[in-house]
């Protein structure tokens, strides 16, 4: 059976993983990459490094988020998200800081996601691994589909 997700649904597939694939464009070439995530209800959030995705993003903030679970061909679900990049600065990034680590620590198994530190002053301590930039993407419609045979 082929069938929409409700709202609860989306919400509980969006808040139980980790990594889902950001698509962005130029304007002329789709790009598409996987990066961990968390979720709070209202945004998701993200860290990146300077690249080409951050290029991209800083040019064109239109993005598309998927993520899905898969049990076998005939049993998964999936939610797509159309909505807008935000780069955040100073105390906004700070609070996404803390959403983000405080759902990804207990989950850490690779190089690519790092502790989040704080110096003595209370400033972010880079040193940790911590990438450049916290970012949040601002929903502006979700849809999600699931099978289930």
């Amino acid at each position: 059976m082929l069938g929409e997700l409700d709202d609860t649904q989306i919400n509980n597939l969006l808040s139980s993983q980790v990594v889902g694939r950001l698509a962005c464009s130029d304007g002329k070439q789709p790009y598409i990459v996987p990066v961990t995530y968390t979720y709070d209800g209202e945004y998701i959030y993200g860290q990146t490094n300077e690249g080409t995705k951050l290029e991209i993003l800083r040019k064109n903030p239109n993005v598309c988020f998927e993520v899905d679970r898969m049990i076998n061909m005939r049993n998964w679900q999936s939610v797509i998200v159309q909505g807008i990049f935000e780069e955040l600065s100073s105390k906004e990034a700070e609070q996404a800081g803390n959403i983000f680590f405080n759902r990804m620590y207990p989950l850490l198994t690779s190089s690519t996601v790092h502790t989040y530190g704080k110096t003595a002053e209370g400033k972010t301590d880079n040193s940790t691994g911590i990438k450049d930039v916290m970012y949040r993407i601002k929903i502006e419609k979700v849809t999600g589909r699931f099978e289930k045979e």
